[in-house]
């Protein structure tokens, strides 16, 4: 079958809970006491799955990433709509942040570094296999490897932004994104053709 992969994923989160654990390691988890930190990246992935599913199907969280996708172009916006879509979720994301200092109770050197957290999708389109693997369903093939290593791009370093929309040429067709503002950017991986995409730029310079 053919549908649209999308992967959001929260940038700097590993470094981030490594140096809140760091921080932590003698309160962390005793007492049930959980660092504010780990309670609000759980929000972040919330606002994030509540934004894009519907109208992509969840297949897993990876961590720091949510893994989505649709086999139908008509079950997502198309156009400048999809844009829109990935832009009002960036915005969730920032303001979900915001509202860290309302609630956040430590104020110490690593739980600041949540304000360094930002948000990057990749958006894909190709074919997969849907495969029932230990009880649940996974999502297999070239075209999802693919998507995933597209996590690891030059996109951040050519736009000089950690916050970005990285579309395929194939998803730019099967969702009619338009590519005015976008920067254009050729992946190189082993074992595939050369990648088109296009990165639109959503946040703050690096």
């Amino acid at each position: 079958m053919r549908g649209s992969l999308l992967l959001v994923d929260i940038g700097g989160y590993t470094a981030f809970l490594q140096s809140v654990a760091a921080a932590h390691r003698d309160d962390a988890f005793a007492d049930a006491n959980v660092p504010d930190a780990y309670g609000l990246v759980s929000s972040l992935l919330d606002g994030i799955v509540d934004r894009m599913v519907p109208p992509f199907a969840l297949s897993k969280l990876e961590g720091d990433a949510v893994f989505a996708f649709a086999l139908e172009p008509s079950d997502v916006p198309r156009g400048p709509a999809f844009l829109e879509c990935l832009a009002s979720c960036y915005a969730d994301f920032r303001a979900r942040l915001g509202q860290a200092g309302v609630v956040w109770s430590c104020q110490c050197d690593a739980c600041a570094r949540i304000s360094t957290l930002d948000l990057r999708f990749v958006v894909h389109a190709g074919g997969f296999v849907i495969q029932s693997i230990a009880g649940h369903e996974e999502l297999v093939g070239s075209e999802v490897v693919l998507a995933h290593r597209l996590l690891k791009s030059s996109a951040a370093d050519v736009i000089g932004q950690r916050a970005y929309a990285q579309v395929t040429d194939s998803a730019v067709s099967e969702l009619d994104v338009p590519i005015g503002g976008a920067t254009r950017v050729v992946e190189r991986y082993d074992h595939y053709e050369a990648v088109g995409t296009q990165v639109f730029a959503l946040g703050l310079a690096a």
